[in-house]
């Protein structure tokens, strides 16, 4: 590893102890070393500050921050971003699982592709145990050459997880940082997507994992999402309607940010004013996890075969 790594991993957590140590010998074993791995521990109150020491004093990629209080998902997803260094940088979730060779297809995507602004792979989610639940085709156009065809595509398709891409640092600098409005992280990644096209390495690589604990589950409603965002959200001052009106305006924001020309502007602006005025369509916008589970056995790989750390890695010494 050179002394700037390439790569930057963040790695927000918040009371992770169950699956962080699975998450964290996932990424430790990848073949691709060049990174840093930052870890912003939200405050925890579990064991998770005790585990991430133990790794980071055998791992000397790992900078392990502890903040003095829980500031919400979204401002800890902006802060350990704001703590890294590399030219390319990946937020990394406490309880998914990755292939040993997810951040090297990345990387190699990104070089192989100067125009490409954001590479992530094939995924499946699997459940608390590991074993896989959906498989997931991804349908985006995200890799169109055409920014209003890659904003209209993330509008009214099945969002992916392309949040949690391997990204061009410089680029992911020049948008709005993630807020904590109703999917706040659609319109994040809308953002992204005007500012050049995505590339899909074709592998299964990446593993969410869906469980009773996560925030999405733990937090059924649109009000109790964005508290765990952000805890200024909750109270009078931030009802539903405008944590709604907020996503909308996300878009707009998204639009009148973006290097588009005129032409370009115009198309976005008309694609979310039919998303605006349409009735989607049964499971437009819902995401992946919370679809009716699939046969795993459609799949012909095996987690245990890809994903590194399962029977524990040597890790590096500081």
């Amino acid at each position: 590893m050179t002394a700037l790594p390439r790569l930057s991993i963040g790695l927000p957590v918040y009371n992770g102890e169950e699956y962080l140590p699975e998450a964290l010998e996932a990424l430790l074993g990848q073949t691709y070393e060049d990174f840093e791995l930052v870890i912003s521990d939200n405050a925890s109150t579990d064991g998770t500050q005790g585990i991430c020491r133990k790794y980071a004093a055998r791992d000397s990629r790992i900078r392990y921050l502890r903040l003095p209080r829980n500031i919400g998902a979204a401002p800890n997803h902006n802060h350990v971003f704001a703590e890294c260094r590399g030219e390319l940088f990946k937020w990394a979730s406490h309880d998914d699982l990755y292939a040993r060779d997810l951040l090297r297809r990345c990387v190699e995507a990104l070089d192989e592709r100067p125009d490409v602004i954001l590479a992530h792979t094939g995924q499946a989610v699997i459940d608390g145990d590991g074993q896989v639940k959906v498989p997931y085709a991804y349908t985006l156009a995200t890799d169109s050459p055409h920014a209003p065809e890659r904003f209209r595509s993330v509008l009214f398709e099945p969002g992916g997880d392309d949040f949690y891409g391997v990204m061009r640092a410089d680029v992911l600098r020049r948008v709005k940082p993630h807020d904590s409005y109703h999917h706040a992280d659609r319109t994040f990644v809308a953002e992204i997507a005007l500012h050049g096209p995505f590339h899909q390495v074709p592998e299964l690589l990446y593993f969410r994992r869906d469980h009773p604990t996560r925030a999405e589950r733990a937090n059924p409603s649109k009000r109790s999402r964005c508290v765990n965002l952000d805890p200024r959200r909750a109270g009078p001052l931030h009802p539903t309607p405008r944590l709604l009106a907020e996503y909308v305006w996300g878009f707009v924001s998204a639009i009148r940010r973006a290097p588009l020309s005129s032409a370009e502007r115009r198309a976005c602006y008309g694609h979310l004013a039919a998303w605006m005025t349409s009735r989607a369509r049964p499971g437009a916008g819902e995401r992946v996890e919370d679809r009716a589970p699939v046969d795993p056995a459609v799949l012909t790989v095996s987690v245990d075969a890809l994903v590194a750390g399962r029977e524990g890695s040597a890790g590096r010494q500081a």
